[in-house]
């Protein structure tokens, strides 16, 4: 291949993975190679360049996409080093938008198959041409072809080994490439040298090169024929078979390496120099053409403390300058404040940006993560990212002192603004503020960030289950208002008509007034006290649904009745009537679809079990090889903290959605516990 066909401008390359399988660890040691930095850090000496905020250096864990920019022989580079928990996983989504391709750090673990499963199948969703990086080959205890063996399930496209591992007393000393057919040994955090392959390597070298030309003849007729004709190909169609076939997402290339001895990560960047697509090929993958430009993808937004707000974005085409006015989806345009290029926290300024480059965009106010910018009056492209998945865990928050409501506020809105996946819901019947997240750790990380960038302490609990009341039975009472204090005195009277009506009919009222006992204008006031004392039933205050009342009739004075009167007239009397009406206690039911590995179902049905669950039946995942999805009805008052128990059972990776159901009666010392618990908070 030239070099004027392989360059195709700076590149964007995610690092992604499962959880602790060494991504961050790559990306330093990658830095390190490239002069970036001086020495590549480390997660456990908390002095890496990713995973540097406090949150992720207290629990050692990648908790959001860490960036670096750096070059290679001439090449410009930008890494994206995204989280490994499912819990964090909507951090990589908009990143995954605009990259070129992305490198898949694994190892040979059985435990973590699931979870390398979910990244790879949001690169399969997306096309994104990926490596494989096999990670701690040195502290493997099986083969690399048979940890090939272990790892291909969780790919739907052909994991192709590119190298094998040279061994010495149980050691790996270096490695032999099967596309240059050549041999190299390993020199710790330098290049490593060529050396020739002797013994039983050769046989080892001869089947796993003749196993990896097999796989690329599968797309190649041509090779296939050398094959055959046992013909030795030219070592430049190999290549080319190479790149085509991992850019047209044929072939999942697997290179072998130990990123924290540094070794191996040479001859990944060499292999994205060479192999990975650039803007051009990635506009193309996405659709959208030949574009004039400016157009710009916002892949993550970061607040600062002393610089405003950052929208880090991928140039797709065009040129990017200082004071640039580009427009949002939502039609609200903004001026670049600054340029800046980012390694890990660190920004700083530059100059223009052009297609293909990823830098920080500052003081875009009214830009959102996922939005495509354009010059105005320019076609706006497609690109799509999905929306966050609807939480599985929510916990109300609760402040110190209420006159930090307003920091809050602006606090959460920010935090949102940074991780759309943070959902923040206010409700009106409580007044309490819940967010959900995608997990225990995901809200954790997200109160740790309150207080540690905000100043805000707060105080968090289960979120409350919106319980109901209804009624068994029907009753009539009379309800009047009759005050006298000096001049005019408030005069309602109204006799009410209460039933109970079918589950999900909600509440109706409706008038049966004749000859003008309760003059027509005062009828909208009636029906207002009824539904305002349906808002607290007689057992725990839950509001009543499913009830029918009819205003039977009443009496009015000309001179005292007024709309207030007969309000509080209809409260009187529902206050009166609903206690007789055999009330009980409702709880929501939903409909729960979990999605787990297949070997927990079983587990899972236990825990819907153990959880008041009807299980409705399981089936195979739509497209997710060795996936179930569970269905079930579930009370919410047992959904609260499922998804620990949950991700306890599957390694870390199920998860689940719910929808409303329906209502049904709680009774017996389940009730009694319920209405004991709404008693205490009342009081």
């Amino acid at each position: 291949m030239t070099d004027s066909a392989r360059r195709s401008g700076p590149r964007c390359i995610a690092i992604v993975g499962p959880f602790a399988s060494g991504k961050t660890t790559v990306l330093e040691e990658i830095l390190a190679r490239t002069g970036a930095i001086e020495k590549p850090g480390s997660v456990t000496g908390g002095n890496s360049v990713g995973d540097s905020s406090r949150e992720a250096r207290a629990h050692g864990m990648s908790v959001e996409c860490n960036i670096a920019e750096t070059d290679f022989l001439g090449d410009s580079y930008t890494f994206i080093d995204c989280p490994g928990s499912v819990e964090f996983t909507y951090e990589m989504e908009p990143a995954l938008a605009a990259v070129d391709a992305a490198i898949v750090v694994a190892e040979p673990d059985e435990k973590k198959i699931p979870a390398l499963q979910v990244v790879l199948r949001g690169l399969e969703e997306r096309n994104i041409p990926r490596f494989l990086f096999l990670n701690k080959i040195d502290k493997a205890n099986i083969g690399v072809r048979e940890a090939l063996a272990l790892l291909q399930p969780a790919s739907q496209t052909p994991l192709v080994l590119r190298q094998i591992p040279i061994w010495k007393d149980g050691i790996a000393t270096g490695f032999i490439d099967l596309a240059l057919d050549r041999a190299f040994v390993y020199r710790e955090h330098a290049a490593s040298e060529i050396i020739d392959v002797g013994g039983d390597d050769e046989a080892r070298r001869k089947e796993a090169r003749y196993t990896m030309l097999e796989t690329l003849a599968d797309h190649d007729d041509a090779l296939m024929e050398q094959l055959l004709e046992e013909i030795e190909p030219p070592r430049d169609a190999i290549f080319a078979d190479l790149v085509r076939e991992l850019r047209e997402g044929e072939i999942v290339p697997v290179l072998i390496g130990s990123a924290m001895n540094g070794n191996g990560i040479l001859r990944l960047l060499k292999a994205l120099r060479h192999e990975a697509p650039g803007i051009r090929e990635t506009c193309e993958r996405l659709g959208l053409g030949d574009l004039a430009g400016p157009v710009v993808q916002v892949m993550k937004t970061i607040h600062t403390t002393h610089g405003g707000k950052l929208s880090v974005a991928r140039i797709l085409a065009g040129r990017v300058e200082e004071g640039a006015e580009l427009l949002a989806p939502q039609g609200e345009a903004g001026k670049v404040g600054g340029i800046s290029r980012l390694v890990g926290q660190k920004a700083a300024k530059r100059g223009a940006a052009e297609a293909g480059e990823t830098v920080a965009l500052g003081k875009m106010d009214a830009v959102r993560t996922g939005d495509t910018l354009v010059a105005r009056g320019a076609a706006a492209p497609a690109v799509a990212v999905r929306e966050p998945q609807q939480p599985v865990l929510q916990k109300v928050v609760k402040l110190g002192e209420r006159k930090d409501e307003v920091k809050l506020s602006a606090a959460l809105a920010r935090m949102g603004e940074e991780d759309p996946s943070l959902i923040v819901t206010h409700r009106q019947d409580t007044g309490e503020t819940l967010i959900g997240g995608q997990g225990e750790m995901h809200l954790r990380v997200a109160v740790e960030r309150l207080a540690n960038k905000y100043g805000l302490a707060l105080a968090t609990s289960p979120a409350l289950v919106p319980y109901r009341e209804t009624i068994r039975g029907s009753a009539t009472k009379r309800g009047r208002h009759k005050k006298q204090s000096g001049g005019h005195g408030q005069f309602g009277d109204v006799v009410l008509e209460v039933k109970p009506l079918p589950r999900g009919s909600g509440i109706e009222f409706s008038s049966a007034i004749t000859g003008g006992v309760v003059p027509k204008q005062y009828i909208p006031a009636v029906e207002a006290g009824v539904r305002e004392a349906l808002q607290a039933g007689p057992l725990g205050g839950f509001p009543v649904v499913d009830v029918a009342v009819t205003l039977a009739d009443g009496s009015y004075h000309t001179v005292d009745s007024s709309e207030q009167a007969f309000r509080m007239a209809a409260i009187l009397g529902m206050r009166e009537a609903l206690p007789e009406c055999q009330p009980v206690l409702l709880e929501p039911i939903l409909k729960v679809s979990v999605a787990v590995p297949n070997e927990a179902t079983a587990r899972v049905n236990a825990i819907v079990s153990s959880r008041r669950g009807q299980l409705m039946g399981y089936d195979a995942r739509p497209g997710w090889n060795g996936w179930d999805v569970v269905e079930a009805l579930i009370p919410e008052a047992e959904i609260a903290d499922l998804i620990i128990e949950l991700r306890s059972a599957t390694a870390g990776v199920g998860t689940f959605t719910t929808t409303f159901d329906h209502l049904a009666e709680v009774q017996g010392r389940l009730a009694d516990d319920v209405l004991a618990s709404a008693g205490k908070k009342a009081a």
